[in-house]
């Protein structure tokens, strides 16, 4: 059963929808925590096209890869991705309070359900702030 994760952004749906799949963007948000950040990040915004993360310890400690293929488009509605043996998807819809974006993910078995739930909802968060900053 998915994971969702959800926020309410004070934003248009194309600043939000730019935001989420702008290589740039993508590199000022995308980061569970404060000592983590994004170095480097690719998308081919389209059925098919690739997208990578590279996600690092600020210390350099660590860093992997987070990359995948984009499996369905719909511009400023839905992004549905592969990632391995798993999918996901972001929906993006435009309410009174603001645009929401609700992001679904297959779980992992390594880390717990709540720690998934926890780190996808923290890099939302992030990209929240992001934006709502940037307008």
């Amino acid at each position: 059963m998915p994971i969702t994760v959800e926020t309410i952004i004070q934003a248009t749906i194309e600043e939000v929808w730019d935001a989420y799949t702008t290589p740039d963007d993508i590199m000022h948000w995308n980061a569970a925590s404060d000592d983590w950040h994004t170095t480097e990040a690719r998308v081919d915004l389209r059925e098919g096209g690739e997208f990578s993360s590279r996600m690092e310890a600020k210390d350099g400690s660590v860093g992997f890869d987070f990359e995948g293929t984009y499996t369905r488009i719909v511009p400023h509605r839905l992004i549905a991705f592969a990632f391995g043996d798993r999918n996901a998807t972001v929906e993006f819809s435009e309410t009174a309070e603001g645009v929401l974006v609700k992001v679904s993910f297959d779980p992992d078995s390594t880390y717990t359900e709540q720690q998934q739930r926890d780190g996808w909802q923290a890099i939302l968060d992030n990209f929240r702030r992001y934006v709502e900053a940037s307008e």
